[in-house]
């Protein structure tokens, strides 16, 4: 199975991906290269920018996935 596939399902199963959690579950490091692909492909995949601390105890903002409903 492809990284693109495993995405997929994985977004189509009701999850939410980010790049923390995509090695974890998917063993994918380069997510947003391929959630770009799939779109280029026509799948409809939401992106909502959200707020989480990184180790330092900074504010970042990191992408969540999912498909658009």
């Amino acid at each position: 199975m492809t990284q693109k596939q495993r995405i997929l399902d994985y977004l189509k199963s009701g999850n939410v991906l980010t790049r923390l959690n995509s090695w974890d579950a998917l063993g994918c490091i380069e997510t947003p290269a391929r959630i770009s692909e799939l779109r280029l492909e026509g799948h409809k995949i939401k992106t909502e920018m959200v707020p989480v601390k990184n180790r330092f105890g900074e504010t970042v903002r990191v992408a969540h996935w999912s498909i658009e409903e």
